[in-house]
């Protein structure tokens, strides 16, 4: 039997764990009062920025807090990347991904692959498209094609920046058509005034960026990098139905720092998927000329994996690849 010194002790001891369990505090559930930020890699009033904003809002709602949309665009994606990489691994820090992660890696233009992040959800899908001005010659992919043919080197392509989707899509467009054309990277900002004002014969843009301006007759699309006609625009036959095998669809999805934790990242894709299932965000991708299309963490990490794969094998055989910065 424990004599009552030893028994004292105990007691003394065990009171003193109980006092301090007691004055510890309780650790605040995710995501407690801190506010989320949100890393957009493109400027904002994009279409890329107003629909992470309207997806911001709707998971703000249902995780009770606020998440701050932060815009860094440059590199085709790089900048905003490399931020969002060095922040804590908490679920306080999310980036508005995209192929991009991919294309801007094995470009050279990133020194981390997409292993860096932890994929939360896919959101969205969006289709490359090749636009010129109404006034343009050229009336399908094959006019346009012929002219190069006869004219190599001449005909000048805008894209969203080196190392971007919609760089990688055009050349893959045009060096699969065997056409010899000249690449000018811009900013998102800079792409459709560029094309309105003549600097270049046509662009490589994603939907939202120039359907108002072929709506209003300006600009006419030539071809979609899909591998269906995009029901945006269900006039505008694919490359493949054009003679020539370029598919470069893209998605958009949000992704963590490796190293959050699973039940944050759990949390943070059930947010999202309430928000992307939304009336309000169904009316803003119908404006916007997107497709939502949720896909969860697990299903979208392999989708990731095995584009990346593709994209590798891709900028290999286009010869895309350049020094890191």
């Amino acid at each position: 039997m424990m004599n009552p010194r030893a028994i004292c002790r105990w007691l003394f001891a065990a009171g003193a764990l109980f006092a301090c369990a007691a004055a510890a505090p309780a650790q605040e559930p995710f995501p407690g009062k801190k506010p989320i930020e949100f890393v957009v890699l493109f400027p904002a009033g994009s279409s890329a920025d107003v629909t992470a904003r309207v997806l911001a809002e709707g998971m703000a709602k249902h995780l009770g807090t606020h998440i701050v949309v932060v815009n860094r665009p440059g590199g085709g994606g790089a900048v905003g990347y490399k931020y969002a990489a060095a922040q804590a691994a908490d679920g306080h820090h999310l980036v508005w991904n995209s192929n991009s992660i991919s294309t801007t890696y094995h470009t050279g233009m990133l020194p981390f692959d997409y292993r860096t992040f932890t994929p939360v959800a896919r959101v969205q899908n969006e289709t490359p498209l090749l636009f010129v001005r109404a006034e343009a010659p050229w009336k399908s992919l094959r006019d346009l094609l012929q002219y190069t043919k006869v004219n190599p080197g001449k005909l000048n392509v805008g894209n969203s920046g080196t190392g971007s989707h919609t760089h990688f899509s055009s050349v893959w467009l045009f060096r699969t058509a065997g056409a010899q054309v000249v690449d000018v990277p811009f900013n998102a900002a800079q792409v459709v005034p560029s094309l309105l004002g003549g600097h270049v014969d046509a662009v490589m843009q994603l939907p939202g960026a120039l359907a108002g301006l072929v709506a209003s007759g300006n600009v006419r699309a030539l071809v979609a990098l899909s591998s269906a006609r995009d029901p945006a625009f269900p006039n505008v036959p694919t490359a493949r139905e054009q003679g020539v095998n370029a598919v470069a669809e893209l998605w958009r999805g949000v992704a963590v720092p490796k190293g959050t934790p699973a039940g944050v990242v759990a949390r943070l894709e059930g947010a999202i998927r309430k928000s992307v299932e939304s009336p309000d965000f169904a009316r803003a991708a119908e404006k916007l000329l997107v497709a939502p299309a949720f896909l969860p963490a697990a299903e979208f990490g392999k989708l990731i994996a095995k584009e990346d794969a593709e994209i590798a094998q891709a900028v290999k055989t286009l010869g895309l690849r350049q020094d890191a910065k």
